[in-house]
């Protein structure tokens, strides 16, 4: 990708665990540059004797396709073995690592949760299934939409990103159906609960719901919903509701051109300075500073 960086470095955040360290491959200050972000199994692996330590994405969701080898995958504590035509799915937060056998061939898929917002609907449910980091068999179809975002990708063919993002749409889908079908219907109604939490959360955040309003419009107990979220995500719900906010402000803030304190009480915050500690501490950097980056400006 021309002026592109692709080595992943340190996120400006602080790991909520010191052993795990926290990754971004487009970095806090501007991971917005491209649709998706493409890459084979063996670019970064070879590396790296083939072995990738445990960490975490701050922003974003990864699909790995394997083509030919296999090793195993680390996810969120389990080792998982991995064998040719197997999708490895990767959410937001979840932590993982892989060991790869040598000459491994496949693809990483890697997608901004900015781009899935715009792609999910809550009301398809969706994002609940993709929420759960998991192996699972692949198919032709995936493998042939895989091979086509990675050829798209490299080109500047013109409608380029709108394409990216129609394949995207449609490799989530193929890998959510993946997803459930393997899942065997386990644990429907707190899924259930989970997909109403996230309509509602689509619904609400700008009204700057709390824990207990969601909890009270679910009809259950905000610690019952924090159970929920933990079962689906790993992530408590205070924290998915401030993830969705932060998320709404990053859009604005590459995608309009809107003063930094009309974003701010577009988002319900009734003063613009707390909204900038609130998104620097949410992501390392004031708003202010994550658009000037974005725009090369030095200061």
């Amino acid at each position: 990708m021309e002026g592109f960086a692709i080595i992943l470095y340190y996120s400006n955040m602080r790991p909520t665990a010191p052993t795990i360290r926290i990754y971004n491959l487009f970095g806090e200050s501007g991971d917005l540059p491209d649709v998706v972000h493409c890459e084979t199994i063996a670019s970064r692996s070879v590396l790296h004797d083939w072995t990738l330590a445990v960490h975490r994405h701050a922003r974003l969701h990864q699909v790995l396709l394997i083509e030919r080898g296999g090793g195993e995958a680390t996810l969120d504590g389990r080792v998982v073995p991995l064998k040719p035509m197997q999708i490895v799915n990767v959410p937001v937060g979840h932590v993982h690592g892989f060991r790869f056998v040598p000459d491994t061939q496949g693809w990483v898929l890697t997608i901004a949760a900015e781009i899935l917002d715009e792609a999910l609907l809550a009301a398809e449910g969706l994002r609940g299934a993709l929420s759960r980091s998991a192996v699972v068999r692949g198919t032709p179809q995936i493998r042939a939409i895989m091979k086509q975002i990675f050829a798209e990708h490299a080109g500047r063919d013109f409608g380029r990103a709108h394409v990216l993002r129609a394949l995207s749409s449609a490799m989530i889908g193929l890998v959510a159906r993946a997803l459930t079908s393997e899942s065997g219907g386990n644990g429907a109604v707190e899924s259930s609960l989970f997909r109403r939490f996230e309509a509602l959360l689509e619904q609400h955040h700008l009204e700057r719901w709390s824990v207990a309003d969601y909890a009270e419009a679910l009809a259950v107990t905000p610690t019952h919903l924090n159970r929920i979220t933990r079962a689906a995500t790993g992530d408590t719900a205070s924290h998915l509701i401030l993830n969705r906010l932060i998320r709404e402000a990053r859009r604005n803030l590459v995608y309009t051109n809107l003063p930094v304190s009309t974003i701010a009480y577009t988002l319900g915050f009734e003063d613009p300075a707390y909204f900038s500690r609130v998104y620097a501490a949410a992501t390392g950097i004031s708003p202010r500073a994550f658009r000037a980056q974005l725009h090369g400006d030095e200061g």
